[in-house]
């Protein structure tokens, strides 16, 4: 890798994992993917937040 710091990364996450470079890299990319896609969007927090608002029963 070109970056310094990228590599060390990479590195560390392949020791841990106790893979090679590309699959420890590839499993840390799958991992952050699936958490970002995970969250909700402010859209989604605005509508929950709307409907619990006008829920019945609230005060």
């Amino acid at each position: 890798m070109k970056n310094s710091e990228t590599d060390a990364l990479a590195r560390r996450v392949a020791a841990l994992t106790r893979t090679g470079l590309t699959e420890g890299v590839h499993a840390a990319l799958k991992h952050e993917l699936e958490r970002e896609q995970a969250r909700s969007s402010l859209v989604e927090i605005g509508v929950r937040f709307r409907r619990d608002l006008r829920a019945p029963g609230q005060a």
